[in-house]
């Protein structure tokens, strides 16, 4: 009898990184890292590395440029020198000033700036180390350092990719997935309102693909938004703990004792002297 030849299990798809299709990257975030912003967050979304700073609100200038029943959000979007390699310009290029947009129409709509008529309010995003998706990852760091800065907002602001690669529709696609890739699709959501606030779209997909992109990308940015959250409760949490323990340190400190009193020296004005005694 001849032997049967065993047939090798056909391998699996596989995500360069090891990610399944529709896996994040891990990712980390922290709120109030800035000491002397209104309100800060630094982000960790795979090999990215972002701090978002927001200043304000406060008086416009020139106030040429303030609305009279609403305020003014602007925001900045730039890559470090060493963010990439090969090092690239420092000056502002057109690509930081369209991400730089795309940021303020984004934020806009979770913000109530008729509270704040001929204010602005100011975000700076630096890209410290970029590794794809780095519009996405800037709009979560700037959603949070918003939240901190105690600006009201009707909800935060998520924002994930997805796209196609291979032939199979991904999330969160990483640096080099999203350059060899055949399409990208940012989208930026609000999970309380299910109000989509971006969508863009590079590359070609059917109709079909594009709405379960679409999908794939909004159960993403439901993910980041419990991160986005967890990482503002986890701030106040630490503050509270902090003046608790400064509340019971007050409460238990001893008061001083009183000094004592000195006692008071006679005087010799009443005693007589000897010229009176004679």
């Amino acid at each position: 009898m001849s032997k049967q030849r065993k047939r090798k299990p056909a391998k699996t798809w596989e995500r360069i990184d090891g990610r399944k299709h529709d896996e994040l990257r891990p990712i980390h975030i922290e709120s109030g890292v800035l000491p002397n912003a209104d309100g800060s967050a630094y982000i960790e979304m795979g090999r990215n590395k972002i701090i978002a700073g927001v200043y304000g609100p406060r008086e416009m200038h020139p106030k040429r440029l303030s609305k009279p029943n609403m305020g003014v959000l602007r925001c900045r979007y730039h890559m470090a020198p060493f963010s990439v390699d090969p090092r690239r310009s420092p000056a502002p290029s057109r690509r930081d000033t369209e991400i730089s947009m795309v940021m303020r129409d984004c934020l806009e709509p979770a913000l109530f700036l008729e509270r704040y008529p001929r204010s602005v309010i100011d975000v700076f995003v630096e890209i410290i180390q970029a590794d794809g998706g780095t519009r996405c990852a800037s709009i979560n760091a700037a959603a949070v350092a918003l939240a901190d800065a105690g600006i009201p907002m009707k909800d935060l602001v998520s924002a994930c990719a997805a796209g196609k690669y291979e032939g199979r529709l991904i999330l969160d696609l990483g640096d080099y997935e999203d350059k060899k890739g055949e399409s990208d699709m940012p989208v930026a959501y609000m999970p309380k309102f299910e109000q989509v606030t971006l969508l863009q779209m590079e590359g070609i997909m059917t109709r079909e693909e594009t709405e379960e992109c679409v999908r794939l990308a909004v159960d993403g940015c439901k993910k980041i938004y419990e991160i986005q959250k967890e990482a503002l409760k986890k701030k106040y949490a630490a503050v509270r703990e902090e003046a608790g323990q400064v509340a019971a340190e007050a409460e238990f400190e001893p008061e001083p004792e009183p000094e004592p009193e000195e006692a008071e020296e006679p005087t010799t004005e009443d005693e007589p002297t000897e010229d009176e005694e004679q």
